[in-house]
C-alpha cells in the first residue's frame, strides 16, 4: 500500500472542518457522476482503464462474482458483490466517499453539526429527481431514515437507531431536514456516508425499486444477472450508455473466460494467478489499495473459540506474509487483526501479530484443545478467489500446531446459516472504525459475525465506543478509539491477516472508467463508461 496504515494522502481530514471538506472537495454534479467502477490505484491499459475516445449508446455486461438465489435490490440490505453493484448504479446517499477517501456532497449539498454534535442540518441539493421523475424532498429523507434506523434496523441504521430522536427529526422545509439525536454523535455523517444509505421515495418498494442514480430498474432475476436503462433526466453527468446489466458468477475462471470472449466487458476480483492472461490477451486491469479484507471469523460464544486461549492460538498459527505471497500472489499489505486502515485513528502502533506455532501450541495445551479439529466455512464469491486460497493456506499453517482444519465450501455460503458459523470468512470493503463496529462487532450488528457482544470485555469495549461516538475532540476520541481497537486485538473473534490490493478486468473496447487512488464504497459506478466494437 502507498500509505501506512492509518495515514492518508495529502491533507489529513482529521484535521479539517466539515465545512472546510465540503468546500475544498468541491464536488457537484460532474463529480458524483464520475465513474468510479472498482475505483483504482493504477492499472494497464490507457489511462489504467480505457480513456480513448468515446461513444455514446450500447451496452455493457459487469460480470459481479459471487450472489444467488438470496440476492436483492433492496436499497438497505445488500450482501455481496452483485448486490452492492445494483445499489450503487440505483440509489446514491446524503454523502459519500471520494477518491481519497474523504466525505464529499452527494444528494446533500451540506450536512452542518452543532456545537454539541446533537443536530445535524441537511440542506438537499436542488433539481433531483428520483427515476419515477418525482423531486426528491425532505419527506424523502425521513421516510429513508425510519425505513433504514427505525424497528428493524438495516446495517446503514444499526448505529443511527439507538441514538436518533424521531420525535425531534423534523422537516423544515422541503429541501432541509433536521436530525436531532438523544445523545451526541461527532462523527454522524460517517454513518450518512454508507452506501447503504441510499435515498428512495415515500412510498418505495424494492420489488420495483426507484432510485436517483445514473441508471434505472429493468429486470432482476436473482443469482443471475439484472437489467438498468439510463435515466436521462440525471442530476449529475448522465450515462453514455443505453444499458448496464449485472451478471452474477459463482466461478471466477468462468468470470476471466467470459472478458476474454467478450461476452462481459468488466470483471470484479480477478483471481490473481489469471491476471497476466488478461492483460496478454489485449485487456486492461485496474488495481486500487483498497483496505478491503478476507478476515477468518470465529464466534466468542461458541466452543472452542468462546476461550480467548483459542482465538489467540488461531491468530498465532496465521503466517499472514504467506497468505499475502500466495493468495494475493503479493497484491496486498498486511493486517494486524484490526479493520478501518485508513482511519486516523487507526491504532498503527499496537506490535505486529506474527506467526508463533510453539506459543500457539501452549495456548492451546492450557486451553485443553490439544489435537483441536474445526470446520472452516466458506463459500464462492468471498473476495474472489481470495477466500478458498486462503483457506487452504490456513488447513497447512494450522496443521504445524496440531489442528485440523477441515473445509466447509458452501454453495449457498450467504443463506440462512450465515452468522451462526462458528468459524468461517467473509470479505469486507473499508470503513472508518465506527461504522465498521457498528455493523460487525456492535451488539445489534447486522453482521456481527463473532457475537463480539458475549465476551466479557464486551462492556468495557462498549463504553468506549460511546465515548468516542460522543466525543467532539479530535485527541480525546482518537484515544478512546485505540483503546478500543487494543481491546480487539486482545480478545476479538476476527483474524485479519492482510488488506487485499484490488485487480479488477476491464474489456478492450471499453472506455471511460477512472483509476482512483482506493476503493471506497461508492464503488461499481459505470456511467461515464462506453464501449465499442
Amino acid at each position: 500500500m502507498a500509505n501506512s496504515p492509518g495515514s492518508m494522502p495529502g491533507n489529513d481530514p482529521a484535521r479539517l472542518s466539515r465545512r472546510d471538506l465540503f468546500r475544498m472537495t468541491g464536488l457537484a454534479a460532474a463529480a458524483v457522476g464520475g465513474s468510479q467502477l472498482l475505483a483504482a490505484c493504477g492499472g494497464s491499459g490507457p489511462g489504467g482503464g480505457g480513456n480513448g475516445a468515446q461513444s455514446a449508446g450500447g451496452i455493457l455486461i459487469h460480470g459481479a462474482t459471487g450472489g444467488g438465489s438470496d440476492d436483492t435490490l433492496d436499497a438497505h440490505r445488500p450482501v455481496n458483490a452483485p448486490d452492492i453493484a445494483r445499489v450503487s448504479n440505483l440509489f446514491e446517499p446524503l454523502l459519500f466517499w471520494d477518491a481519497d477517501y474523504r466525505i464529499a456532497p452527494a444528494l446533500a449539498e451540506s450536512i452542518e453539526p452543532s456545537a454539541d454534535a446533537m443536530t445535524w442540518t441537511i440542506s438537499l441539493r436542488q433539481g433531483v429527481t428520483f427515476h419515477n421523475g418525482k423531486d426528491v424532498t425532505a419527506e424523502d429523507v425521513l421516510f429513508t431514515l425510519n425505513r433504514v434506523a427505525g424497528k428493524e434496523p438495516t446495517s446503514a441504521g444499526v448505529a443511527l437507531a439507538p441514538i436518533i430522536d424521531f420525535d425531534g427529526t423534523k422537516k423544515v422545509d422541503d429541501s432541509t431536514v433536521v436530525i436531532a439525536l438523544k445523545s451526541p454523535y461527532a462523527v454522524l455523517d460517517y454513518l450518512l456516508a454508507e452506501y447503504t444509505f441510499g435515498i428512495v421515495p415515500a412510498d418505495y418498494d424494492p420489488a420495483n425499486p426507484v432510485g436517483t442514480g445514473a441508471f434505472k430498474y429493468k429486470s432482476f432475476d436473482p443469482g443471475q444477472n439484472s437489467v438498468f436503462e439510463r435515466y436521462d433526466d440525471y442530476w449529475g453527468e448522465a450515462a453514455l450508455l443505453d444499458e448496464l446489466r449485472i451478471q452474477n458468477f459463482t466461478d471466477e475462471n468462468a468470470a476471466v473466460n467470459a472478458l476474454l470472449a467478450n461476452q462481459v466487458q468488466t470483471v470484479d476480483n480477478l483471481p490473481y494467478n489469471l491476471v497476466d492472461s488478461v492483460k496478454g490477451q489485449g485487456g486492461q486491469t485496474i488495481e486500487s489499495n483498497t483496505g478491503a479484507w478476507v478476515p477468518f471469523t470465529m464466534r466468542v460464544d461458541a466452543a472452542p473459540f468462546s476461550d480467548n486461549r483459542v482465538r489467540q492460538a488461531m491468530r498465532l498459527i496465521v503466517d499472514r506474509q504467506q497468505m499475502i505471497d500466495n493468495a494475493l500472489s503479493g497484491y496486498g499489505t498486511l493486517g494486524n487483526d484490526l479493520y478501518a486502515p485508513f482511519d486516523t485513528a487507526y491504532a498503527s502502533d499496537l506490535p505486529q501479530r506474527e506467526q508463533d506455532i510453539d506459543q500457539a501450541r501452549s495456548l492451546l495445551r492450557q486451553a485443553g484443545q490439544e489435537g483441536l479439529q474445526v470446520e472452516l466455512n466458506t463459500g464462492p464469491g468471498i473476495g474472489g478467489n481470495v477466500g478458498i486460497a486462503s483457506a487452504n493456506l490456513f488447513v497447512e499453517q494450522a496443521k504445524q500446531a496440531g489442528v485440523d482444519v477441515r473445509i466447509n465450501r458452501r454453495s449457498e455460503f450467504y443463506g440462512d446459516q450465515y452468522l451462526s458459523y462458528p468459524f468461517a470468512q467473509d470479505f469486507w470493503n473499508t470503513r472508518n472504525y465506527l461504522p465498521q463496529a457498528a455493523v460487525g462487532v456492535m451488539k445489534g450488528g447486522t453482521y456481527n459475525e463473532t457475537h463480539f457482544d458475549k465476551a466479557d470485555v464486551y462492556p468495557q469495549f462498549a463504553q468506549l465506543i460511546e465515548t468516542a461516538q460522543r466525543e467532539t475532540d479530535e485527541a480525546k476520541r482518537t484515544q478512546a478509539l485505540q483503546d478500543a481497537q487494543e481491546i480487539e486485538y486482545e480478545n476479538g473473534g476476527l483474524i485479519i491477516w492482510g488488506f487485499r490490493r484490488n485487480v479488477d478486468g476491464v474489456g478492450a473496447g471499453v472506455s471511460g472508467i477512472e483509476p482512483n487512488r482506493y476503493l471506497p464504497l461508492n464503488a461499481y459506478k459505470f456511467q461515464t463508461a462506453s464501449v465499442s466494437g
